[in-house]
Parts: C-alpha cells; structure tokens; sequence
C-alpha cells in the first residue's frame, strides 16, 4: 500500500518508532518540565509587547508623516512579528509555556490571531511530526528533501513582503494573499494548504478528526471576521495603517525567521529513530533565541518535548555528552547547501549526523510517561 494514503487510524496501529532519547535522571526531567508563569510572562508577554512597541511607534511616524521612521519602524515590527506566524504558537500549543493552563490558551489563540496561524490544524499534524519525525508514513508535515529556497521573487519576498509565497507546514497558511485565500477555503471546510502535499495531509487529518476539523473551520472563520473587521475600521476612519500594523506586518521581513527555521530538518535523515540524526540544534544569539522561543535547541525538543522552552539550554547542558556539536547558524547553512549540492548529483544521499565516540545508540524501553510526552499538543482524538 502507498504509505501516503494510508488511513492515520491504521498508521497509528501498526508505526511503532523505538526512539533513542539521551539518557536524563527522571528527578532532573521532572525538574526540567516543571512551567513558570513568571517565565512564561517574560516569553510570551515579553515578545508581544515588543511586537506592539514597534507597532506604536510606526503610528505615531505615521501620524507625523515621518516615513523613513514609519518604514523602519514597521519593518522591525515584522521581523520580530513573523514569529507569530509558527513559532509562538509553537510552544504554546504543547501547553508548556505557563503554569496555568488558560493563560497557555490565551495567548495561543492571540499569537495565532495576529499570525494568521491555525492552531487547530497544526494540534492534529504536529501530534504526529513529534511521534513519527522525519517517518514519512506517519509524518507528512515535512517531507525529505527539502532545502533552502532560491529566486528572485523568493528572495525579494523574504526581504520585503511574503504576498504569494507557499508554505509547505499545513498549519501555516504561505504569504499574505495565500493566507487570505487558504483561511476563505478553510472556513468552508476545504482543506486549504498550499502545497498539494500539505493539501492531501490536511484532508487526510480532517478525515481523522472531524471535531478538530469543526474547530478549524470555525477559527477560520474568526480570523477573516477580524481582519475584516480592522480593514473596515481602517475605511471608515481613514487609518489606512492600521492593516499594516495588524494584519500584514506578519509578512514583513520575513527573511529572519526563514534563517533560523529552515535548518531544524534541511538535509537530514527520514526514517531514523534517533532525533539527533533528523534534527538540528545550533547556538544562537540571546536575542534570536529569545524571539525563536528557544527552537534553536531543536533536537533538545524533539528528545524531551514536554520541556518548557525557557529550559532546553539547561537540558542541553545536561546531555551534551551525549549530543553532536550544536552548529552555528553560518555552519548550518553552510551544511545545508553542502547537502543540496551534493543531492543534486546523488538525489538519495542523506547527511548523517555525527556524534561523539562514546554516544549511546540503543532505545531504553521506559514506563515514565514524562520522557515521550509532548506536553497538552495532542487533541482529545490523540491522546
């Protein structure tokens, strides 16, 4: 059978994946995974005011009609907002940002509002990318290869505005007009990625799950009724910025996000049971980290998913032994295109990670569930 059309109820039955997880003391992971608010205000509340100071600001060059200052002002804006799109509400759909609950919630479907993101289709596929990472039978939210775009028009749109841009994550919904077309879609229930992988994924998880199906529909609908609802406001009261400190700027500059998230897969290996063959970490300055939400320590993510964001430097320190070399950002890209290249003539080749000579390889069967969790990610149909 073609594994790609399998029904994800039989997937479920019959792919069984022996992870290798670096080993960690069950105290120290039940101290890794304990939540803050305290924390999570820093992260979560901490990113949004920034997103809205640069906002603010851009209005009042606006205002002023000083544009050289509205320009910058709203460039950084989307900058540091493109990480609304996927990576805030990321860590917030595991649930492990704050210690209470509703507060995860809320600002799940905040980030996700601004950020054009469907938190619902990403619950149903990303339940599955962590089982399954990198399997293609079980994961289809990134299939191999995939490597680092090229073009004019991809570059110009990564540096100025994404408009037409697809996205191959079913839950992100590609450029600006894309995602306007795809959320139109996805309200009336068709399954709106843009990409005819993505597209075959999401209707094969809406067969699924309806009930998360419903939900996203109805999400969708909630979105084109709020940004409407800003371009209206925006008519009448002839703040034409408005839209584009509400609505666009999380398609502005999006060249930064694309630089650190790329590399959490490109060129790596499918069907590995070990994370740190299929996954990437790198080291990044505090002020990148801080607006990746840590997602630079990627395999530390996969490995131990119900880890708080805010805690996978420590628990990278805790298993650096037993880890290759976290990359750089320069040395990842470098490796990346190495791979490409290297495909180009030998399109099977896949990078094989390194690690350290004394590294484990075998799988630890465990009965705690805390090393396989992935925190609340997983809706009440995947649970």
């Amino acid at each position: 059978m073609n594994t790609e059309y399998m029904p994800l109820s039989e997937v479920r039955d019959t792919l069984h994946v022996e992870w290798y997880r670096c080993p960690v003391s069950i105290q120290r992971l039940r101290e890794l995974n304990q939540r803050s608010d305290l924390q999570g205000w820093f992260q979560a509340g901490g990113h949004l005011a920034l997103v809205a100071a640069a906002a603010v600001l851009a209005y009042n060059f606006w205002a002023q009609g000083m544009w050289i200052g509205f320009a910058v002002a709203l460039y950084v804006q989307g900058m540091m907002g493109s990480f609304f799109n996927g990576v805030a509400p990321h860590e917030l759909g595991h649930g492990t940002v704050f210690r209470t609950k509703w507060l995860n919630k809320f600002f799940l479907y905040l980030f996700s509002l601004f950020g054009w993101w469907d938190p619902f289709d990403y619950a149903m596929s990303h339940t599955y990318h962590h089982r399954y990472t990198l399997h293609p039978q079980g994961d289809r939210e990134i299939l191999l290869p995939i490597g680092p775009g090229s073009g004019v028009s991809f570059i110009l749109q990564m540096l100025t505005v994404r408009l037409f841009l697809p996205s191959t994550r079913t839950y992100s919904r590609g450029g600006f007009i894309s995602s306007i077309i795809v959320t139109a879609k996805s309200s009336f229930g068709k399954a709106g990625g843009t990409a005819t992988p993505s597209r075959k994924w999401l209707t094969a998880l809406h067969t699924d799950q309806p009930a998360e199906h419903r939900k996203s529909m109805w999400w969708s609908r909630i979105q084109l009724l709020f940004h409407g609802a800003v371009l209206v406001i925006a008519i009448i009261s002839d703040l034409w910025v408005l839209p584009l400190i509400i609505t666009v700027f999380p398609f502005i500059g999006n060249f930064l996000i694309y630089l650190v998230g790329l590399p959490q897969h490109c060129g790596l290996r499918d069907n590995a049971p070990d994370f740190r063959k299929c996954t990437r970490s790198m080291k990044l300055n505090p002020v990148l980290e801080f607006l990746y939400w840590q997602m630079s320590w990627h395999t530390e993510h996969h490995m131990y998913a119900a880890v708080p964001c805010y805690n996978l430097k420590k628990l990278a320190r805790e298993i650096a032994g037993d880890m290759p070399e976290p990359r750089t950002l320069t040395g990842a890209w470098r490796e990346m295109y190495e791979i490409v290249k290297r495909q180009e003539t030998d399109p099977t080749y896949q990078f094989d990670t390194p690690l350290p000579a004394a590294a484990g390889h075998e799988a630890v069967l465990s009965s705690d569930e805390l090393e396989s969790s992935i925190g609340e990610l997983a809706p009440t149909g995947l649970k």
